[in-house]
């Protein structure tokens, strides 16, 4: 275990997060709609977002225990960052989607770790929403360009865009009500 973290705190962080993104696309559509469909070629969220992949990753590395892969670890811990500069100096296009793909794929595991060797059936929430989080990150970083176009197509229609958040903000409660009664 990486994280040692509760089913309870990261259910309610999850469910904080889904809420915190849902609210203002509940209640301001069009302007929500308008600055979310300027991300994916938004070079500044790319490289904020790529810093704190690289941050995190490099932490990850550094602390983890990795058994007989140890030996990896020193050149890994040259190469990331060598690797994060080639990034940043030579991949411009959707750097920001790419950016979250990874984010995503490193924010499942503390969801995941936390629900393993959990009895609860309601901890398949968590679980769920951790391996969306990995498909959505896996198709984000292999064809960014699908955002684009999945963000596009919600806003063309303000109940499209409703429908989208209010999912968020139901998914999100729900989580949270999770991890105020049941863990």
């Amino acid at each position: 275990m990486i994280y040692h973290w509760s089913l309870q705190f990261v259910a309610l962080v999850a469910g904080l997060v889904l809420i915190a993104f849902a609210l203002p696309g509940l209640f301001a559509p069009a302007a929500m709609s308008l600055s979310v469909a300027r991300f994916p070629r938004s070079r500044a969220a790319g490289i904020v977002l790529l810093s704190i992949d690289f941050l995190w990753s490099f932490w990850l590395l550094a602390t983890m225990e990795m058994g007989e892969f140890s030996g990896f670890r020193r050149p890994l811990l040259i190469v990331l960052p060598i690797a994060f500069l080639l990034v940043l100096r030579f991949a411009d296009e959707f750097l920001s989607v790419r950016a979250l793909g990874i984010f995503l794929l490193l924010a499942a595991e503390p969801l995941l770790d936390a629900a393993f060797f959990r009895y609860e059936e309601s901890r398949l929430f968590v679980t769920v929403f951790a391996y969306l989080l990995i498909v959505a990150g896996l198709i984000w970083v292999m064809m960014p360009y699908l955002l684009r176009d999945k963000i596009n197509w919600n806003a063309k229609s303000t109940g499209r865009w409703r429908l989208l958040t209010g999912l968020m903000f139901v998914y999100g409660a729900m989580l949270i009500g999770l991890a105020i009664t049941r863990y």
